[in-house]
């Protein structure tokens, strides 16, 4: 079945100020309807034409060759965009609570240093690409990664991913990248985030138990 473009949990000027009606707009209808449209392409014909973007992201060598990077960047794209708006809200922003609230504590020490964590992988990620908070089997773990890669590609369950294209943040704030990370807390959906990491903290269990 072919990948199609989920639709906005929320109305696309729910987010403002933080975020503005323009970039969701354009984010959401063009730039994620881009990569579906790409990854349906690149995959068509192919032994993983169907597959869920996790299966596909994890087997990306059984692709032929000059297959392979078209399917990374737009399956990427599409995977990273999908879960991108179900971890904000138009209620978001505070602290999370549970069990996510006190990994983050074990890890980092605090929510305030995990955000600087993050702010600091996508200010100093060179070009475009995103920061990330994942669950890798054992804990919590920041990175970034380059272009549309997803901590998929290497078995991670991302936590929370925040976008740093610039499609993501500069018809608000221009070349302002560290503005925009600070700014994108106050949307972050932490309910749907602890989720998240609870499924992960679930999976890992099954598998090793």
């Amino acid at each position: 079945m072919a990948f199609e473009v989920p639709p906005l949990p929320y109305d696309y000027a729910a987010l403002e100020p933080h975020i503005d009606e323009a970039t969701m707009r354009v984010h959401h209808d063009k730039h994620h309807q881009a990569y579906v449209d790409n990854a349906n392409k690149a995959l068509e014909g192919t032994e993983l034409d169907g597959r869920s973007p996790d299966q596909i992201l994890t087997n990306l060598e059984v692709l032929p060759e000059d297959k392979q990077m078209a399917v990374r960047n737009n399956v990427g794209g599409h995977a990273n965009h999908s879960f991108f708006w179900e971890i904000m809200g138009p209620d978001g922003g505070g602290e999370p609570e549970g069990q996510l609230a006190d990994a983050i504590d074990d890890v980092f020490g605090s929510l305030d240093e995990l955000k600087k964590a993050m702010n600091d992988g996508g200010v100093n990620r060179f070009g475009s690409g995103w920061t990330w908070l994942v669950y890798d089997g054992t804990g919590l773990a920041v990175y970034s990664t380059p272009n549309q890669d997803s901590p998929i590609i290497q078995s991670d369950e991302p936590i929370i991913g925040i976008d740093v294209w610039e499609h993501a943040y500069y018809l608000k704030y221009q070349n302002r990248r560290p503005d925009y990370l600070e700014a994108w807390w106050n949307v972050v959906n932490w309910q749907g985030v602890s989720e998240r990491f609870e499924q992960a903290t679930r999976k890992e269990h099954i598998k090793t138990g």
